[in-house]
């Protein structure tokens, strides 16, 4: 008889028996095999049009579809539930042509009214993806033309329109309201169930321990690597500290993990039957300067700050797995350029710059903030420490939790002089991150620098109506220009997205338009 492993335990008494093989090995769900993901961050709320973050998203994408979907690296956005769509010649209207065989978990059809009420209801709830499309994208302006055909006309010009469907996912719209309470849009229900049509479907969600996925049988879109190898589902796996989740790969209790640092590189490539994926990522890594409120008010002391900096010590914190930014956009993103002189280290120019300031022989302390527990820009806020002692410059290194962290960073007067902060793209499109630096970003964490320059606000919001390419990415090389220039932060380095898994899972495919440790489950598979 076959042995039951830990992880039937762990799963509460469900069907899964280990492989009859030596030692442990994946799980199977009768004749199908279940992979085991680790990673260390909770799934708190399921619900597709409340929440995301790396591990949310990656089981949303997983119960769920979208119109759109990105793919692959360089990231591009492939049809899904859409098998078209068509944009008016003024950038207002965009009608979609549904899939005829895309259906719900229950059966029921994935159509334009599922759709329609998909988008209200996001915006409605005006939490998580609504900040996306809410400026731009009235209710009652999104119309079921027909069962497969629906249709969305903006209140104005929204080039990066496409860029943001990928992320709205679409819900059943009988099962939500059968489990609406007190006009709740189903809010409390969808907060730990699901009501998609995507390769997944939930079998036991436990947000903070242990997710259960069985795979959906007879998908409306069918496996990439056949019926036959298609796994029997995935179990999310959530192992909060490093050397357990390590140890797990090594013992095969785990089939990948992530959350991984770039000392884990070496140590965990020399195991027998262990791979690595490390590849460039999307993640901007910058130090947010206060500069509306004390010292870095300042632009001179925040560009003698930027010249005394470092930047190689980003890399060897890395283990050489992180590239230096070249602009305020990652290299990857539509639009970018290498802004000409951006700041490297230059203790030369960092003295002249200092000599024009308000403190031009130093003689100050500033905070440096970053999220406490955090390893990485700890190690980082001591290379500025050591960087800025040239200036006769001391820095304070604070580590604060992220919440704490966020609301000091809201208001100027309250921002520390300096935060570390990491920012994904939600999207490959330029206004992703030239957003960041209008004046509607006050107030987010990445808004956390308060930058202020009215001609740049005015071109970002110019770009995001414009329909002309070429006009467009001329506007944006003049942004980034321009945002160099008045340094509201320390542009830093894109640090590479790491997994470790045992050479058996196969379809793993990198698209780095994904968040820090998300995979697509999707393409994955398990051989042998």
């Amino acid at each position: 008889m076959p042995q039951t492993t830990r992880r039937a335990v762990l799963l509460g008494g469900a069907a899964l028996a280990l492989a009859p093989t030596a030692g442990f090995t994946f799980e199977r769900d009768g004749a199908k095999k279940v992979m085991v993901f680790s990673g260390n961050q909770a799934v708190p709320v399921l619900d597709p049009h409340m929440r995301y973050d790396w591990s949310t998203r990656m089981i949303q994408q997983s119960v769920y579809d979208g119109l759109l979907k990105y793919v692959g690296s360089p990231p591009q956005i492939v049809p899904w539930l859409a098998e078209s769509y068509d944009t008016s010649p003024d950038g207002l209207t965009y009608t979609f042509h549904l899939a005829a065989n895309a259906k719900f978990h229950d059966g029921s059809p994935v159509d334009a009214e599922a759709v329609r009420f998909s988008f209200e209801r996001a915006l409605k709830m005006n939490a998580g993806i609504a900040w996306m499309l809410k400026d731009f994208l009235k209710p009652e302006k999104i119309v079921a033309v027909d069962a497969r055909t629906v249709r969305f006309t903006l209140e104005a010009a929204f080039s990066p329109f496409i860029s943001y469907v990928p992320w709205w996912y679409i819900v059943n719209p009988a099962l939500v309201k059968a489990n609406e309470v007190d006009g709740d849009l189903g809010r409390k229900w969808m907060t730990e169930n699901g009501a998609g049509s995507g390769p997944f479907k939930l079998r036991r969600f436990d947000g903070n321990a242990l997710i259960h996925l069985d795979t959906a049988p007879g998908y409306w879109k069918g496996w990439p690597m056949g019926e036959e190898k298609r796994l029997g589902g995935v179990i999310y796996r959530i192992i909060r500290e490093s050397a357990p989740r390590k140890a797990a790969l090594q013992r095969r209790e785990v089939d990948i993990i992530t959350n991984i640092t770039p000392d884990d590189i070496g140590q965990l490539e020399r195991l027998p039957g262990v791979k690595i994926e490390n590849h460039p990522g999307f993640t901007t890594f910058g130090i947010k300067f206060n500069t509306k409120e004390g010292p870095t008010a300042d632009v001179n002391l925040r560009k003698a700050i930027a010249y005394a900096f470092d930047y190689d010590s980003l890399i060897t914190i890395h283990n050489g797995a992180a590239t230096l930014m070249t602009s305020p956009f990652p290299a990857s993103m539509a639009g970018h350029i290498d802004v000409p002189n951006i700041p490297r280290k230059d203790l030369a120019k960092a003295r002249e710059y200092l000599s024009r300031s308000a403190y031009p022989n130093g003689g100050i302390e500033l905070e440096y903030v970053h999220v406490q527990g955090l390893e990485d820009p700890r190690r980082i806020g001591l290379a500025l420490l050591d960087s800025l002692r040239a200036l006769n410059i001391s820095v304070n290194i604070v580590g604060q939790p992220w919440t704490t962290m966020v609301s000091r960073g809201s208001k100027p007067d309250t921002a520390p002089n300096m935060t570390s902060i990491y920012v994904t793209p939600v999207g490959t499109d330029p206004d992703t991150v030239a957003y960041q630096y209008h004046r509607e970003s006050w107030g987010l964490y990445y808004g956390m620098s308060h930058y202020d320059n009215p001609e740049v606000w005015q071109m970002i919001s110019t770009a995001r109506a414009e329909t002309d390419t070429a006009r467009r990415m001329a506007l944006y090389a003049e942004i980034q220009r321009r945002i160099v220039d008045d340094q509201p932060e320390i542009f830093g380095m894109v640090a590479n997205r790491l997994w470790s898994m045992r050479d058996y899972v196969k379809g793993f495919a990198f698209s780095p338009v994904r968040f820090t440790g998300e995979v697509d489950l999707y393409p994955m598979w398990i051989e042998g």
